[in-house]
């Protein structure tokens, strides 16, 4: 079920995944995946992606939950965006297999997204998974964020699994609570890059920096990549 804050729409079954997203980024605009564990703060660094980076570009959000539109909720109290520019999914099942696997309904969501609100320069995908085998379709997203947080333990980058490995940016949340919780948030990076190669892998607080930075940085780096533009208000 696709939810825009005013009205319900069904949402089209399906299966199989296209193998890029429909459309060429320099003209539709970035795609981008934000996945990871229950509780690392997702939703929050979605809120401080939207703050630092609406006056500039035209963005809009796809959440996915089982069976609540919790996150969406969320964003659209905040007021990060207009309303109508955050769509929720209730997936119904764990959101991972509609990010990964029958990704229909994330794909319906934003192609409604456009129709209300118009062209978009980045559209973020929000969604949990199960653990670190959490993963997205390149069918869905054209780059995708995998999110840890150090209160799960410092030894997890060092397990690896496809969240880990195979996300364009890896990014190591709430590095503040490492004192809290006995962990090394740098011991984190270390094992996080050996499993990584050249994959970039970020410490991130937004306790200490709610403008999430080095994110943001991240991402106006591949938007300007696929799409170089003057600036453009939300």
């Amino acid at each position: 079920m696709l939810h825009n804050g005013y009205e319900h729409a069904p949402v089209s079954g399906g299966s199989g995944a296209p193998a890029t997203p429909p459309g060429d980024p320099a003209e539709r605009g970035l795609w981008i995946g934000i996945g990871g564990p229950v509780g690392v703060g997702k939703t929050a660094l979605v809120e401080a992606i939207c703050r630092q980076l609406r006056e500039d570009y035209h963005l809009g959000v796809v959440t996915n939950d089982i069976f609540t539109t919790e996150d969406a909720d969320y964003l659209r109290h905040q007021g990060v965006l207009p309303s109508e520019r955050i769509i929720a999914v209730e997936t119904g099942a764990c959101p991972h297999s509609a990010v990964r696997d029958d990704i229909s309904a994330n794909l319906d969501a934003v192609e409604q997204l456009v129709a209300d609100t118009g062209p978009l320069d980045i559209v973020l995908v929000e969604s949990g998974g199960d653990n670190l085998t959490m993963t997205f379709s390149r069918g869905l997203v054209d780059k995708w964020i995998f999110v840890l947080d150090v209160a799960g333990g410092d030894d997890v980058p060092r397990k690896g699994g496809l969240g880990v490995t195979s996300a364009d940016l890896l990014v190591i949340n709430k590095t503040d609570l490492g004192p809290h919780v006995g962990a090394d948030p740098k011991r984190m990076e270390a094992d996080a890059r050996n499993r990584r190669g050249t994959q970039p892998t970020v410490l991130n607080s937004l306790r200490e920096d709610p403008a999430a930075s080095v994110v943001v940085d991240w991402i106006r780096q591949q938007v300007e990549a696929v799409r170089p533009r003057q600036a453009t208000t939300a």
